[in-house]
């Protein structure tokens, strides 16, 4: 597991400085390291909700100056379409962000279509648990919060494999801190868990 500047020396703001590397997204972080030997001058990266694909987009961006467009699922086709054949003329980077690809992005217009199927498709898949012991802490930490490494590791293991899963338990975990006025102790990670019903008392034992 990484910080994003540890591997790649890419100029960013302090916020986006801190995006967190593991199996789940190393990919596409590579890929996005060597844009000069893309293919096209076009990718497309795609991931679930809260995976940090926009964070790294915006990273990518103030590295390399290039283009990127979010949400591009919900953006005209049309537009889309010129983009990528701007990018191409231009020798520019343009780089797509989608929740899915093609398929599951359903294109209509035909030429679009076949621009994105000769576009690298570059994936964040869901959290695994070294990323998603790492974002436990790191969203504890936005909120003042320290979370060891034993409860981080027991939330980790137990919760459901997503990133949308992991805010909920941040959430939680920081609202039975402050009502209870205690600290965060694998007891309280625990009781948080159950209660939000994150994770069952059997779940919880194991």
């Amino acid at each position: 597991m990484n910080q994003f500047g540890l591997p790649f020396d890419w100029p960013a703001e302090e916020e986006t400085s801190d995006f967190i590397v593991t199996e789940a997204n190393q990919a596409a972080v590579r890929h996005l390291e060597s844009p000069g030997s893309w293919p096209v001058r076009v990718a497309l990266l795609t991931g679930p909700r809260k995976s940090g694909k926009s964070l790294l987009g915006r990273i990518f961006a103030a590295r390399t100056q290039a283009h990127v467009i979010d949400d591009a699922d919900q953006r005209p086709e049309d537009m889309l379409f010129h983009a990528w054949n701007s990018a191409q003329e231009s020798r520019t980077p343009l780089l797509l962000i989608a929740e899915n690809a093609p398929p599951i992005w359903a294109v209509r217009l035909p030429d679009l279509r076949s621009r994105l199927q000769a576009t690298p498709v570059l994936p964040i898949s869901a959290p695994d648990v070294p990323l998603a012991e790492a974002l436990l802490v790191k969203l504890l930490a936005k909120r003042g919060l320290a979370l060891m490494e034993d409860s981080a590791a027991y939330a980790a293991a137990r919760l459901e494999r997503s990133y949308i899963a992991l805010e909920r338990a941040a959430d939680a975990i920081d609202a039975a801190s402050l009502s209870q006025k205690r600290a965060i102790t694998l007891p309280l990670v625990r009781q948080a868990l159950e209660s939000a019903h994150l994770i069952d008392g059997q779940r919880g034992e194991a």
